[in-house]
């Protein structure tokens, strides 16, 4: 029995992963132990389960039916699983995450190491991304993701406070180019531009005036998919680019970058820890919750 639910975990995987790698990879095992699991299940049913090619796995018409039958089963035995360990004296066990790529600003290193500290007995996974990944059918136990793109159907829990995008530029860029008084000044200026992956388009630089809220397409001299170049880039002096005012607040205070068009940045709900409403979460993730909600009331005392 544990070596058929072991085959039917790592068949799950494939199935929602379409990759016999990607699969290998969410159960942290090699795509060659995926396969040997899969041939071994499928030779105990005398079927095929999966159509193997090189670059991608799909479902045969019985894998699709045993998937849809197999999933919420699973689902019902790791729920179980779940609810036997809250008897363990201390939260253990694997707790697996996907974080938005700009989250790293406040998921700082000190409050995951406070955090694994003070739980020596889980194992924390973190996966960081900008795409939008569905968290369930990821094997993740949680996301943290801006409230603004979050399901309804999720429980969501704050573990930020407002945030606030800014336009900065170096002072030798602004001496040389002008700064632009008003967000359509833009249109003038090269601007350092993000987008999430390579076949998505470009972000349109948001804006508030009056109360309305509007968007601006800007001219992208470099367009990136790395949050983190956008900030190397605009040190460098290659243009302007728009960025969260807690990943510039040392170069605006040093002076290195200038901030503009502040009247027309407004702040927005922050991150949000989210997770499935039918999924119980475990004590691992309540302590985890915990955690950022202990650091996010200290950063409020600071400010306050």
């Amino acid at each position: 029995m544990p070596d058929e639910l072991d085959s039917l975990n790592v068949f799950v995987a494939v199935a929602e992963h379409r990759s016999l790698r990607a699969a290998g990879d969410r159960l942290g095992v090699t795509g060659s132990a995926v396969s040997q699991s899969l041939r071994r299940l499928e030779d105990r049913l005398g079927v095929a389960l999966i159509q193997r090619t090189t670059r991608s796995a799909r479902l045969t018409d019985v894998g699709e039916r045993l998937y849809a039958a197999v999933r919420p089963a699973l689902d019902d035995v790791r729920s179980a699983l779940t609810a036997i360990g809250e008897f363990s004296d201390a939260p253990r066990g694997r707790l697996r995450l996907y974080a938005g790529g700009a989250a790293d600003g406040f998921l700082s290193g000190a409050v995951l190491a406070s955090f694994l500290n003070a739980h020596p007995n889980i194992e924390l996974d973190i996966t960081v991304g900008d795409a939008a990944v569905d968290i369930v059918a990821g094997g993740f136990d949680a996301g943290i993701q801006l409230g603004e793109v979050i399901d309804r159907d999720m429980i969501a829990v704050p573990v930020s406070g407002d945030l606030r995008l800014v336009v900065v530029g170096t002072p030798a860029y602004v001496a040389q180019h002008g700064m632009p008084m008003h967000p359509r000044d833009l249109a003038a200026h090269a601007c350092i531009n993000w987008h999430p992956s390579s076949d998505a388009p470009p972000y349109r630089w948001e804006f508030t005036e009056n109360g309305r809220d509007f968007s601006v397409a800007v001219r992208s001299r470099l367009l990136t998919t790395d949050g983190n170049m956008l900030l190397r880039m605009v040190r460098e002096g290659v243009g302007l680019a728009m960025l969260f005012d807690f990943h510039v607040k040392d170069d605006l205070a040093q002076g290195s970058l200038v901030p503009m068009l502040q009247d027309y940045c407004t702040s927005f709900p922050g991150f949000y820890l989210h997770y499935p409403q039918k999924r119980q979460a475990s004590a691992a993730l309540r302590a985890f919750i915990d955690r950022l909600r202990v650091t996010r009331k200290a950063a409020r005392k600071r400010k306050g």
